[in-house]
C-alpha cells in the first residue's frame, strides 16, 4: 500500500505573514515526508482566508526541487473553475521539475469561492466538470487535439507543452461520495480518491461496490484501478496525547464550516465517537492507526492511504512528529502487514 499526507494549508488568518509562515512549514513538512520514505504528498486548492494554498502545482514545484522520491499531487485541483489546459501545462512542468513524480487530483471541489471568483455559474457544477475532465484526458493522451464544448473554446488540431516525462500523466478522480462522481471516475477507467470525513467508514462500501461494477460495465479491470481512503489522521506517541492535541484545531475548523452550511458545532462526545474503532477519525497512537488503516483495508481493499495530518492551523513541531510516526513506525508496519 502506498502512504502518505495531503494538507490544506491552514492558516489562522489571511495575513501574508501567516501564508509565508505556512508554506515554508509546508515545504518541510513535505522535504521530511521523502526523507521518512512516504510514497505521496497532497497539495490542495482553496480560495479562502483560512487556506494558503490557491495554487497547488506552485508550491508543489518548489518542493520538487527539495525531495527525491516522494510523488507529488494537487488534492484537489478545482477543474470545475479552471482552464484543462493550464492545469496540464502546469503539472507536466510539475513533472519535469520532479523527474517523474507529479500527479493530477482533480474534483469538483466542496467549497464555491473558486466559481464566482473564475466567472463561472454554480448551476454549472457538475458540467463544467464532466467537460473539462474530457478535455483534461484528451490532453494527456495525445499531443495534439481537437476538440470542442459548452464551456470553453474549442481546440482544433493544437499541439499542447510542454509533455510530461511520465507517458500518462496519472489523473486520480478525488470524490466526496455521491455514486454519480464514483460512476464518472469507474466509466473513465480512472484511479478514484475517497475522501471520508465523518460517520463510519464502513458506510462507504456500497460506493466501492458501485464503483469496481461501474468499472467492470465499462470494460475496465477493476483490479487494474486503484482506489485511495483519505481521511483525517493525527499520529502523537500516546493515544490520550492524540486525542488531545488534535480535538482544538479540528473542532474549530469543523464547527466552522458547519456554521456555514447550517450544521451544528462539533461536540467533544461527537469527536470521540469519531475517534473510536471504527469511525471515521484515525487519531491515535502508531498501533492504533496501524490498526485503523488494516481495518478499512479490510473493507474496502484499497492501495493507497492519505492522511490529512493537520485539520486547522496546529503546532508546526506537532505535524512534523505525526509524520516522522506515520513514515517511521505506521507505513512500514502496514506494509508488512499486507505483504
Amino acid at each position: 500500500m502506498e502512504i502518505g499526507i495531503y494538507s490544506f494549508g491552514e492558516v489562522p488568518d489571511s495575513t501574508a505573514q501567516s501564508a509565508a509562515r505556512r508554506v515554508a512549514e509546508l515545504l518541510e513538512e513535505i522535504e521530511l515526508a521523502d526523507q521518512v520514505g512516504l510514497d505521496v504528498f497532497g497539495i490542495g486548492e482553496h480560495h479562502r482566508p483560512d487556506f494558503a494554498i490557491s495554487a497547488p502545482a506552485v508550491l508543489l514545484a518548489a518542493a520538487a526541487a527539495r525531495t527525491k522520491h516522494i510523488r507529488l499531487t494537487s488534492a484537489v485541483s478545482v477543474l470545475s473553475s479552471d482552464d484543462p489546459v493550464r492545469v496540464f501545462q502546469s503539472f507536466a512542468t510539475l513533472d519535469l521539475i520532479s523527474g517523474g513524480r507529479a500527479e493530477i487530483m482533480p474534483g469538483r471541489g466542496s467549497f464555491i469561492e473558486s466559481f464566482p471568483l473564475f466567472g463561472y455559474n454554480l448551476r454549472d457544477y457538475d458540467a463544467l466538470f464532466d467537460e473539462k475532465l474530457d478535455l483534461l484526458l484528451k490532453l494527456r493522451d495525445a499531443e495534439r487535439v481537437s476538440w470542442s464544448g459548452q464551456y470553453r473554446a474549442a481546440l482544433n488540431n493544437q499541439s499542447i507543452y510542454p509533455r510530461p516525462i511520465q507517458d500518462l500523466l496519472p489523473i486520480w478522480i478525488a470524490v466526496g461520495g455521491t455514486p454519480q462522481s464514483v460512476v464518472r471516475a469507474a466509466a473513465r477507467g480512472l484511479p478514484m480518491a475517497l475522501a471520508i470525513i465523518g460517520g463510519e467508514p464502513k458506510r462507504f462500501v456500497p460506493l466501492i461496490d458501485i464503483y469496481r461494477e461501474a468499472a467492470a460495465r465499462a470494460g475496465h479491470n477493476p483490479a487494474q484501478l486503484p482506489v485511495s481512503i483519505n481521511s483525517h489522521t493525527y499520529i502523537a506517541d500516546t493515544s490520550q496525547q492524540a486525542r488531545d492535541e488534535f480535538y482544538a484545531p479540528y473542532a474549530t475548523v469543523m464547527s466552522r464550516i458547519g456554521r456555514e452550511r447550517g450544521w451544528a458545532g462539533m461536540t467533544h462526545q461527537q469527536y470521540d465517537e469519531l475517534c473510536e474503532p471504527h469511525g471515521a477519525l484515525l487519531v491515535g497512537s502508531p498501533q492504533e492507526v496501524i490498526e485503523k488503516i488494516l481495518f478499512e483495508h479490510e473493507l474496502f481493499g484499497h492501495s493507497r492511504f492519505l492522511a490529512q495530518v493537520s485539520v486547522g492551523p496546529m503546532p508546526h513541531a506537532q505535524v512534523m512528529r505525526a509524520i516522522e510516526l506515520l513514515g517511521t513506525v505506521v507505513a512500514p508496519a502496514v506494509r508488512k502487514a499486507l505483504s
